[in-house]
């Protein structure tokens, strides 16, 4: 990892750790030390049950690919987001279970996979991003045989190679 790299996830981390004390310590002003402090501790055992109930359900989405020899796909994505959101949910920090939380529940899941793959495809050099950019060697026009105007060129067929697919791995 480079230098500026880990200045920078360090600095997040501060910023998070800050943004989690600063939320705690408002919200025992609010509710008083004591209901924060079971707060807490309520939202880490919701975290555990979560985690379990549905690390199970992702673990046996993975399971069930693997048996039917399908792309592990989606599943393999939830697996990593329960796992996150799980740790976010153990963690003391209401910030972390709200987030943990978007993470852990089947409807917000696929809200929260959205942004990730948005960030993550913008941080992409434009050579890898999707969609697929394909070079033609040579275009030919080609008569279209439901085009009864003559006004009218018809679109042109584009000879190439299909080198990656929509996901950007390498067609065998």
């Amino acid at each position: 990892m480079s230098d500026a790299v880990g200045r920078r996830v360090r600095m997040v981390a501060g910023l998070l750790v800050l943004a989690e004390l600063v939320v705690y310590v408002l919200v025992a002003q609010w509710i008083g030390l004591g209901w924060t402090i079971l707060a807490t501790l309520a939202t880490t055992v919701l975290g555990w049950m979560l985690l379990a109930r549905q690390g199970t359900r992702a673990l046996a989405d993975l399971r069930e690919r693997a048996r039917t020899r399908r792309s592990p796909g989606a599943e393999l994505g939830n697996a990593g987001l329960v796992a996150a959101g799980g740790l976010l949910m153990v963690l003391p920090g209401f910030i972390g279970d709200v987030v943990g939380l978007l993470c852990l529940l089947p409807g917000t899941r696929s809200l929260v996979r959205g942004i990730l793959t948005r960030l993550v495809l913008a941080r992409l050099p434009a050579g890898l991003r999707p969609p697929v950019r394909v070079e033609s060697v040579r275009t030919v026009e080609v008569p279209r045989a439901d085009d009864v105007r003559t006004d009218r060129p018809s679109p042109p067929v584009i000879e190439g190679e299909v080198v990656r697919g929509p996901d950007g791995r390498p067609l065998a």
